[in-house]
């Protein structure tokens, strides 16, 4: 049943990943919608509400950190957990607000798993998956 899981907003501006991480997540039961940037994320996070955000960080417009910056600032987004999925997952990766981090190439399998669990249990402290 779509939705039953939680609510995904996917940002990353390749367009194959954007739709392995949808079709993966859907498959799970999660509702999706995605952004091709930052920009784009923020228009619809409040319209959406998403249970949980992935987000590249490599982005034309509004890169990924940019945009952890802009959802922290926010109370009506300061909730959401946010988890980069990034080839770029160094020590920068973590900072402002990031609650896990899973490196490309992933396993879909694990990219769900986190989903999941980030959309049971709220925020909780950062961590980092590597592949």
């Amino acid at each position: 049943m779509p939705g039953a899981s939680g609510r995904v907003l996917v940002v990353d501006d390749s367009q194959v990943i954007r739709q392995l991480i949808r079709v993966n997540l859907e498959l799970d039961g999660f509702e999706v919608m995605t952004a091709a940037d930052g920009a784009q994320c923020l228009e619809a996070v409040h319209a959406f509400r998403p249970d949980v955000i992935t987000l590249d960080l490599a982005m034309p417009r509004l890169d990924g950190l940019r945009t952890v910056d802009r959802l922290r600032l926010d109370p009506r987004t300061l909730a959401i957990p946010l988890v980069v999925v990034s080839a770029s997952t160094g020590a920068g990766a973590c900072a402002g607000g990031v609650d896990a981090v899973l490196a490309k190439p992933f396993e879909p399998a694990e990219l769900v798993g986190l989903v999941r669990t980030l959309c049971a249990e709220g925020r909780p402290a950062s961590r980092t998956l590597a592949p």
